[in-house]
């Protein structure tokens, strides 16, 4: 590999990471500043999930094709897995009671899913 191909590789994949590092805190302080679950919920799986995504991408620049082909599985689980928990977190949180209703601007669920010990 020429020098400047190296070079070129290291930047971006530093620069994967950076964005990746970023998006993750930025996660982070929606869960502490969000006021409601389910902006908590937003901010606990997209920007997560985006920044995991990046710091994977930019390790993939960095390591071997075998190792990068796990890193491309990894990816893909929690791109499956992280809104199949995030909206059975948020469903159970309504059905309970977590969710105040009369500050959702649509409530799809309303008529469909009673609340738990309601029939």
């Amino acid at each position: 590999m020429t020098p400047a191909l190296h070079t070129a590789r290291d930047i971006a994949s530093a620069v994967l990471l950076l964005l990746g590092a970023l998006s993750c805190l930025l996660g982070a302080v929606g869960l502490l500043r969000l006021p409601d679950l389910l902006g908590r919920l937003q901010a606990a799986t997209k920007p997560q999930t985006l920044g995991l995504l990046l710091v994977l991408a930019g390790t993939a620049l960095r390591v071997e094709l075998e190792s990068a082909v796990t890193l491309v599985l990894v990816a893909f689980f929690q791109v499956i897995t992280a809104p199949v928990i995030s909206q059975l977190a948020g469903r159970s949180a309504y059905r309970s009671g977590g969710v105040r209703r009369d500050l959702l601007v649509v409530d799809q669920l309303a008529g469909k899913l009673p609340r738990d010990g309601s029939s």
